[in-house]
């Protein structure tokens, strides 16, 4: 077991990192990286502060944890302090207290090397000409290159029943709570994989992103949704910045009425449903919520 510097253990929120070569999980929820900012949010709170130099910084000062990005749906690693010895401006007020591990092996200490672990890599990160870490970076393995099955984003018929939708709208807040914030509904979609993996024609994301894409779009009509799931919905919260629209729209700016919720009757599917937030819907949409005693607000 690698050790580390001895640390009292912070009160209130405790970070527990576990790495294999599988995956990463942050509290026992699973991250891939590039990882989006909202994410990064739902995992650690609303950050301390937010500021920019050349690049973007983000920091929790009171877990310890910071990343930089040049854009918000594409961070590549985050960061761990553990010393403040330099007193870098963008550093957190407080020591990382939590625990990280690699394959069950605790490694906060200066002495464990760098980890490739396949799609991830932890490493240590120091100053020219010393031994002890300021931190601990987890993040993207940029050697690794994945080929993605070539049955990955095919529509597949489920052997089991499934939700019915009538409102398209309502349909994709239920994909961002199970695809993107609880990993229920499998696989997760990624635009630029999904677009490198078409082969009916060439699709050009830079020219084509200001638009929804008709491909991308025609796959979350299609996407079938166990109904099994459907008990796990107790809550949705629409947001510009929520993956699902990120990846139907890659330039959008959170004002488009593509996925506007039209109407409520979706809503007998989900009988665990108490809190809707809502940006994306007709303005009849929150009364008729409340009318049948679910708490609904825009956002």
């Amino acid at each position: 077991m690698f050790k580390i510097f001895k640390k009292k253990e912070k009160k209130g929120v405790r970070i527990l990192v576990q790495c294999d070569e599988k995956c990463i999980t942050i509290n026992n929820l699973e991250v891939t990286f590039p990882i989006h900012l909202n994410t990064l949010k739902e995992l650690f709170g609303e950050p301390s502060k937010q500021d920019h130099d050349l690049l973007w910084r983000v920091v929790w000062d009171d877990l310890g944890i910071y990343a930089d990005y040049a854009t918000w749906d594409n961070i590549l690693n985050i960061k761990f302090l553990l010393s403040k010895k330099h007193k870098l401006k963008h550093f957190p007020k407080s020591f990382f207290s939590g625990k990280i591990s690699v394959d069950n092996n605790e490694i906060q200490n200066e002495d464990f090397k760098k980890f490739e672990l396949k799609k991830h890599k932890v490493q240590k990160l120091t100053y020219k000409g010393q031994v002890k870490p300021y931190s601990i970076s987890i993040g993207k393995n940029l050697n690794f290159k994945e080929e993605t099955p070539k049955d990955k984003y095919l529509i597949k018929d489920l052997a089991e029943e499934q939700i019915e939708f009538s409102d398209f709208g309502f349909k994709l807040s239920i994909i961002q709570e199970l695809m993107y914030r609880k990993n229920l509904l499998k696989p997760k979609f990624d635009l630029y994989e999904f677009v490198a993996w078409y082969d009916k024609r060439k699709i050009d994301i830079e020219k084509e992103g200001y638009q929804p894409i008709p491909e991308v779009t025609e796959y979350f009509k299609d996407l079938q949704i166990p109904k099994k799931l459907a008990a796990k919905i107790t809550e949705i919260y629409q947001d510009g910045g929520n993956d699902v629209y990120l990846n139907l729209l890659r330039f959008g700016e959170g004002w488009e009425e593509y996925w506007d919720i039209e109407n409520t009757e979706d809503v007998k599917n989900f009988p665990n449903l108490k809190k809707v937030t809502l940006c994306y819907a007709k303005n009849h949409v929150i009364e008729e919520l409340k009318e049948i005693g679910i708490q609904a607000q825009w956002l």
